[in-house]
């Protein structure tokens, strides 16, 4: 019993209640034979009318209830039997009580022999009913329907709220799911745990008490996730569900339906059929697994104490007000294990202090683009990461009061996240004509949730699906993400934080790249420039290269240029276009001429030649002339090649010739152009009958300004005639 005064035994066919300490009195003896019904819980419920005494009610499988009381000196005394379903041929399969009411779940057979199976699949319903102890004896009030139609539930009971637990042989589409009644509320919460799925519903009439309705809305989303997997569940002193997988991992569930993982059984997978014993003395979780007992801190997940027991069978009884020791029965008699608490649970010991730093190194070498390594020395030395510091301080220093230091330190990531899954369940229950307007918000925050979280394979690939299925609600994020306009100038400017231009530089290895077309979140962002605004993409990768440039030496091996040039990455998915114009072959031009690399700028010069854009080839060469003496030779040469197969460049020799490097000589300024004469079999050259060739003529203003620049140097060298 609740006060620890009354041991209850259920046996295979037998059922016993007696008083732990000697007082006369007789005990309670209740057995039965199949083919009789056997009982299908055993629950001790306080009494209103003598505060601190407790009744004991048997209910059976066929629904019959006994409500027994405890006399001292005169022993257990029939109280009354009634009869707790209404429908004679119902079965109830769970049953717990919470607060003054009894609630089961039972199941209605179809009337038909010959009934549709589907619809026998959701033959059970979940009800409640009042019950009141007084003087005059018991009175049951009328049945509530809390879940009709549904599948088939175990029922535990928490102070405030049920939960409702799949039962072992459901089926794989209703067993995904737990659910959380709030009687108070009459609200409901669906929760898949692991999935972090969480949707409350309030019922507003019994007719919305249908299993199907309940869950309209939600299936879409449900169908998709694993079944859970439970190995045993119970309900702890703090009021959430305590779970045990078959892995062996210990967690609780709390009754807004989130999960928190708290300790990992050894031995790995559990056997079918192998019992685990669980109980929270305080703060303190107990297992009991072959033999063996586990102390573990609910709060840290550590384990404080492990002991073997020499009895393989034990159970855990009520111990009232001690929760420094854990009463155990056996076969052989009850035992007593003390155990001592830590000392000062908020001073942790410096083990997990030097794992938050190890921890922290992972995360940051995952995030960094730099090959050098991170080590605990100098992430504590650097003072660049701030938050393991953080953390490790207040592990060192304080966790009392419910880790209010840690709640404050993280509460806005905290309210982002609950923010985040509000939206979603509004997202999955909204109407047609408010999905798009739900999805556009819930991309945004989605997105900047991805680039301030680590950019790994799954996040890049959750990227690709984002930005596939919603481009419109993606480019406006990413804008915002970014901070992506243009000033008063009409230039394009960004207020990114660095650690967002990382994510966005990251470039992930090549066997990561293309699998199920995924592409680097870069590539995603210049796709939505050539979308929705084409014109700012050089200007976006003109950005990028500032950024690399301010944080990378030029062509570090350890930096994003050092592998592929940003300009090549956006002609990449340029190019991936699926028709190509005359407004792409205007946005390869300024891709190259962005990147003021020679090699890209001389692309870009041999484009427009092939475009035959000669005004802008010209300026071209005069805007990156500028750059270095060795780019300028090459553009020189380049046009002076082009100027000896045709006349298209003539009207611009006055600006053409003043490209000419110092140090080209009379004789190089030759060799180039015969090189480049076009072949002609009719005329000779340099001389033509047809205006089309080159002369003479047209070579001699270059060839007198290089002999120009050349004479004064030839006069200095001239040696003296004596």
């Amino acid at each position: 019993s609740p006060d620890g005064q009354h041991l209850l035994l259920l046996q295979k066919s037998r059922v016993v209640a007696f008083q732990r300490h000697s007082i006369a009195g007789a005990d309670l003896e209740r057995s039965w034979q199949p083919p009789q019904p056997a009982p299908v819980g055993l629950l001790f419920l306080q009494s209103p009318a003598a505060p601190g005494s407790w009744v004991l009610a048997v209910v059976w499988e066929h629904g019959r209830t006994e409500v027994w009381h405890f006399v001292v000196a005169v022993g257990w005394q029939l109280l009354q039997t009634l009869e707790l379903c209404q429908g004679a041929r119902a079965r109830v399969v769970s049953v717990c009580s919470q607060g003054a009411s009894l609630v089961w779940c039972e199941e209605r057979p179809p009337l038909g022999a010959h009934s549709d199976m589907s619809k026998c699949a959701f033959r059970f319903c979940v009800c409640a009913r009042a019950l009141e102890v007084g003087e005059q004896g018991v009175r049951l009030g009328a049945v509530r329907i809390v879940l009709h139609n549904s599948p088939e539930y175990r029922v535990l009971a928490s102070p405030q709220h049920v939960f409702l637990v799949p039962a072992a042989a459901g089926f794989a589409t209703t067993s995904k799911f737990l659910l959380i009644w709030h009687p108070e509320k009459a609200e409901f919460i669906i929760t898949a745990p692991s999935a972090g799925f969480i949707h409350s519903k309030v019922l507003r009439s019994s007719s919305e008490s249908d299993f199907r309705k309940l869950l309209l809305g939600s299936v879409g989303l449900l169908s998709g996730f694993a079944p859970l997997d439970i190995h045993t569940s119970t309900v702890s002193n703090s009021g959430g569900l305590l779970l045990v997988s078959t892995k062996g991992s210990v967690s609780m569930v709390e009754t807004d339906g989130t999960q928190r993982h708290i300790f990992d059984l050894e031995g790995g997978p559990l056997a079918q059929g192998s019992s685990v014993q669980l109980k929270t003395f305080g703060s303190i979780l107990a297992c009991v697994l072959a033999g063996v007992l586990y102390l573990v801190d609910q709060n840290s997940g550590r384990l404080v104490e492990k002991e073997v027991l020499s009895m393989k069978e034990v159970h855990f009884l009520e111990s009232q007000g001690e929760e420094d020791s854990i009463q155990l029965l056996s076969q052989t008699g009850i035992y007593s294990f003390s155990f001592s608490k830590p000392e000062d649970s908020s001073r942790p010991e410096p083990c997990l202090v030097e794992m938050v730093f190890e921890e922290a190194c992972r995360y940051y070498q995952r995030r960094s683009l730099s090959s050098s390594k991170l080590t605990v020395e100098k992430l504590k030395k650097g003072g660049t990461f701030q938050a393991p510091v953080v953390l490790a301080a207040i592990l060192q220093h304080s966790l009392q009061d419910t880790y209010a230091k840690l709640l404050s330190t993280v509460s806005l990531e905290l309210q982002s996240y609950m923010s985040l899954e509000l939206l979603k369940a509004c997202v999955v229950c909204a109407p047609e004509s408010e999905v798009e307007s739900y999805c556009k918000e819930l991309v945004e925050q989605e997105v900047s949730r991805i680039l301030q979280s680590d950019m790994d394979t799954d996040n890049l690939a959750y990227l690709n699906s984002v930005f596939a299925s919603f481009p419109k609600a993606a480019w406006k994020a990413i804008r915002s993400c970014l901070q992506l306009q243009q000033n008063g100038d009409g230039l394009l400017v960004a207020r990114a934080t660095p650690e967002v231009w990382k994510k966005v530089l990251c470039q992930p290895q090549l066997e990561e790249v293309g699998q199920n077309g995924m592409v680097p979140l870069f590539e995603l962002i210049c796709a939505s420039f050539l979308r929705f605004r084409p014109k700012w993409l050089p200007s976006f990768v003109e950005l990028t290269q500032q950024y690399v440039s301010s944080s990378w030496s030029y062509s570090s091996k350890e930096g994003p240029e050092g592998r592929v040039p940003l300009y090549k990455r956006a002609l990449g998915v340029l190019a991936r276009k699926n028709k190509h114009g005359e407004a792409d072959d205007e946005m390869e031009l300024e891709l190259l001429l962005c990147s003021k690399r020679p090699k890209a700028v001389l692309q870009a010069l041999h484009l427009l030649i092939r475009l035959k854009q000669w005004q802008r080839v010209v300026e071209v060469a005069e805007k990156f002339s500028k750059l270095s003496p060795l780019l300028n030779k090459e553009i020189f040469i380049t046009l002076l090649a082009e100027f000896a197969q045709h006349r298209e460049l003539d009207p611009y020799l006055d600006r053409l010739w003043p490209l000419c490097p110092a140090e080209l000589t009379a004789s190089d300024i030759l060799t180039t152009v015969l090189q480049h004469l076009p072949h002609s079999q009719e005329d000779p050259v340099p001389f033509s009958s047809e205006g089309n060739q080159l002369t003479v003529g047209l070579l001699k203003p270059l060839l007198q300004r290089v002999v120009q620049e050349i004479l004064p140097v030839l006069a200095v060298q001239k040696p003296a005639p004596f």
